[in-house]
């Protein structure tokens, strides 16, 4: 009887780590534009988008625009906007020292440049996409295998205890 419940011991505990494993837990992150250059008119045009494209980002992560010389804008733009540079009249203004906080809302992709003069021509100017807090692609076969556990270890408990 002792070694039956070892063993149903085991075996719970084997599920609580399996089912652990399967389960994406996501916290928001704060992202400082840029890292250390911060929101500047870059050293070339692909530094905001090579930037972007080592990170992933989820609704509830936090940009941070952080000015350390010069005025700059922060405004978000249309994908036809940010390819033209499109001068538009919504947008934050920063000076040095000042920083601009935004928090993203929904799964999209973003797109925003600084106004000030040719800025954005040189390269002030960013797009990402906004992943959804979804379950990840291979979530339900993960769920899939969890359940198969739950049913066999059930199953297993079963024939233990009527034998």
């Amino acid at each position: 009887m002792a070694s039956r419940m070892g063993l149903i011991g085991c075996l719970i505990v084997v599920v609580a780590l399996l089912n652990g494993a399967t389960t994406q837990v996501t916290a928001a992150v704060e992202y400082q534009v840029g890292d250390s250059l911060g929101w500047a008119v870059p050293p070339n045009s692909s530094y905001y988008s090579t930037w972007a494209s080592s990170k992933t980002f989820f609704p509830g992560d936090k940009l941070t625009f952080h000015v350390t010389n010069g005025t700059h804008t922060v405004a978000m733009v249309s994908e036809a906007e940010y390819n033209a540079c499109t001068k538009v009249t919504s947008f934050f203004e920063l000076q040095p020292s000042v920083s601009f906080a935004y928090t993203l809302e929904t799964a999209s992709t973003y797109y925003i440049i600084c106004t000030i003069s040719n800025h954005c021509e040189q390269g002030q100017k960013i797009s990402f996409k906004v992943e959804s807090t979804g379950l990840p692609p291979n979530s339900a076969s993960s769920l899939s295998v969890g359940a198969l556990f739950v049913v066999l270890t059930t199953t297993a408990i079963s024939f233990l205890t009527y034998f």
